[in-house]
């Protein structure tokens, strides 16, 4: 794993856009981002059991699983946006990026492959793509049935409830 901010500079979605400002893994504990690397899926297990995690599925985002729809795929994952439940990736091959929202709504990028878990709290703007290879597996964990409703930004989410426990838990 590697977070560092995202330089905002044009180009693909894809590439690093490392601005060379890297953000320790404690901040992002700070705005409730959790990272763990975990090399053994005994240790997802017992972390899902610890956080009450009852499901998982998994996931490959590449042209050749996805085929046509792929990139129009890739470009949405990459719409800002929150979930009114955690996001768990637990990343089994393959690397990709996930944008977070900063106390001050800059972009930290999170850099993750393989054996990389992390955890997006309820609330939190957010947004992913692949890197440059266009290939990632993951595991997604669920606390209740799998769903993925991703809800884009806009000036009325604000007042979404589980945004205003996020922004009060991590932002004030």
């Amino acid at each position: 794993m590697k977070a560092y901010y995202y330089d905002n500079l044009p180009g693909d979605q894809r590439l690093p856009h490392d601005s060379g400002n890297t953000v320790p893994v404690e901040d992002l504990s700070k705005i409730g981002v959790l990272y763990y690397n975990v090399s053994q899926l005994e240790g997802v297990n017992e972390l899902a059991s610890e956080r009450g995690y009852k499901n998982r599925d998994e996931i490959t985002v590449s042209p050749e699983k996805m085929g046509d729809v792929y990139e129009a795929k890739v470009k949405s994952f990459f719409d800002e946006h929150l979930h009114e439940d955690e996001e768990i990736r637990y990343i089994r091959d393959g690397a990709g990026y996930f944008d977070v929202r900063s106390k001050d709504d800059q972009w930290i990028r999170v850099r993750l492959e393989k054996d990389d878990l992390l955890i997006l709290p309820a609330g939190i703007y957010h947004r992913f793509t692949t890197d440059e290879s266009n290939y990632i597996q993951a595991m997604r964990l669920f606390k209740e049935e799998p769903k993925w409703t991703p809800l884009n930004r806009s000036g009325e989410l604000d007042a979404n409830a589980y945004r205003k426990e996020y922004v009060s838990q991590f932002l004030n």
